[in-house]
């Protein structure tokens, strides 16, 4: 490409004359050297690795206000004031209790980005109560069909 105007190399590499500009000053004032890669771009993580580790693996503790059977029959909660399900809040709130500065939008997306689901699934076909009697198989049978219309 030498000899070429910015406007022409900018075309067969397809990007920005900007750009184009911005690595020939850099070409121009520190020769081969000033198109490595400069590193350390960016804004830096917050939280540590091990934090965020951390973060990931409250998930799968049973949150503190969640009822459970003790041996005698009896249900009790660890923190009866605590949440009974995790919610992005009650899991930033429990980071912050360790130590783990962070916000519930920064636990959200720790969360996605590794594929944690924070919520339990809900299902509406079962039940843990004995006199709960599921429905019967849809009532596709007794409802009429639409009728087609005729063009």
């Amino acid at each position: 490409m030498v000899g070429l105007r910015v406007p022409a190399i900018a075309g067969e590499l397809d990007c920005s004359q900007k750009t184009v500009r911005c690595w020939l000053h850099r070409f121009n004032r520190a020769g081969l050297q000033g198109l490595d890669d400069l590193g350390g771009q960016g804004r830096k993580r917050r939280i540590t690795e091990q934090e965020r580790s951390r973060i990931i693996s409250l998930v799968k503790t049973v949150p503190p206000g969640r009822l459970r059977w003790e041996p005698v029959g009896e249900l009790w909660a660890f923190d009866e004031s605590g949440p009974a399900e995790w919610t992005l809040y009650s899991l930033a709130a429990a980071a912050r209790a360790e130590g783990i500065e962070v916000s519930r939008s920064q636990v959200r997306r720790i969360l996605l980005a590794e594929g944690v689901r924070w919520r339990r699934t809900r299902s509406w076909m079962r039940s843990k109560d004995p006199d709960f009697v599921p429905k019967e198989l849809g009532s596709s049978a007794s409802t009429p069909s639409r009728p087609t219309t005729r063009r």
